[in-house]
């Protein structure tokens, strides 16, 4: 076990669904999915404390509307943790919310990956990739993807993950409208509107064989098949879509079950514009960042060091709310 009273400071990106195909239920009642996923400078801020003046795990959230005990991904992954390695000591965790919640970016997800690897560090307790990655799935499906690459496809539910390599960086957009998508509700509506449940094209194929995709080549077959559910729903996302296309967008796609849209920008400059534009509206809650080009693992920093910001530049710590 790791010393006592010691502290990481992590910086838990978002994700978008670049693609998402969703296709039959597996034996476990959950949807297989294959996405082709890609994490985003727009992040939370979670600070890990191992300590012997109490037992069993402590959190403290910026949102006071999120759980603080076993509703919260990242205090079951603190827990799961501690069961797992059969450790009794304490274990404190600050989360200052950077990242909107239920708006399909992957923000638990990311915490709880975060979580986990990070008192893996801490406890020195050794377990691989795969280890913390087959923990991170009893948590959600998104869990292991935040521990293995900052782009990658997804298959199944979260089974197998295959590291990509994108042509460089774009600045994306993220605009919730303000309101939050059920995704079990999500899923159940998917189900009633879709008629048939067709193979992965051969396209999609091909770029899960290659190691390197080009921006270009994903951006032309965004798809994410929760739209054809929801927006007939919430024609918002709609809106949103043609909004963020009309202010320069390469692309621009619901991510997740929603309620998120994100746009795809090629320079900073123009996904500054589109934030200030869309920030106009006080119902929406808008961020932007680049595609990241670096893991978790980067992103775990000693308290009190320079961390990384979105555009890779460092920056002081950040004081929580």
């Amino acid at each position: 076990m790791g010393n006592v009273d010691q502290s990481l400071l992590v910086h838990p990106p978002a994700k978008v669904n670049l693609i998402l195909k969703i296709f039959d239920r597996l034996p476990n009642g959950y949807h297989a999915l294959w996405s082709f996923m890609q994490t985003v400078g727009v992040t939370d801020e979670l600070t890990i404390r191992v300590t012997d003046a109490f037992e069993g795990v402590r959190l403290e959230c910026s949102d006071a509307t999120l759980p603080v005990s076993t509703g919260n991904l990242a205090y079951r992954a603190a827990e799961l943790v501690l069961e797992r390695a059969g450790i009794s000591t304490g274990v404190a965790l600050k989360l200052v919310k950077g990242i909107p919640v239920e708006a399909g970016l992957g923000g638990g997800s990311s915490d709880a990956a975060a979580t986990i690897m990070g008192l893996n560090r801490l406890l020195d307790l050794g377990w691989t990739n795969g280890d913390m990655a087959a923990l991170g799935r009893i948590l959600g499906s998104d869990v292991p993807f935040f521990m293995e690459a900052p782009t990658a496809v997804v298959h199944g539910w979260g089974q197998r993950i295959i590291p990509k390599t994108l042509d460089g960086v774009r600045w994306i957009v993220l605009v919730n409208p303000g309101f939050p998508i059920n995704t079990a509700q999500a899923f159940r509506r998917l189900d009633e509107v879709r008629q048939t449940i067709p193979a992965l094209p051969e396209v999609l194929e091909s770029v899960e064989r290659a190691s390197f995709a080009s921006w270009s080549g994903i951006l032309a077959r965004m798809e994410n098949d929760f739209e054809i559910a929801l927006i007939d729903d919430y024609p918002v996302l709609a809106d949103i879509k043609r909004a963020l296309l009309t202010m320069g967008a390469e692309g621009a796609l619901l991510s997740g079950s929603g309620a998120t849209v994100f746009g795809v920008f090629q320079e900073q400059a123009e996904a500054i514009r589109a934030k200030g534009v869309f920030s106009e509206a006080s119902e929406y809650r808008v961020a932007a960042g680049p595609s990241l080009q670096d893991g978790l693992l980067e992103r775990i920093s000693n308290v009190g060091a320079p961390s990384p910001d979105a555009d890779g530049k460092t920056r002081a710590k950040r004081s929580s709310c």
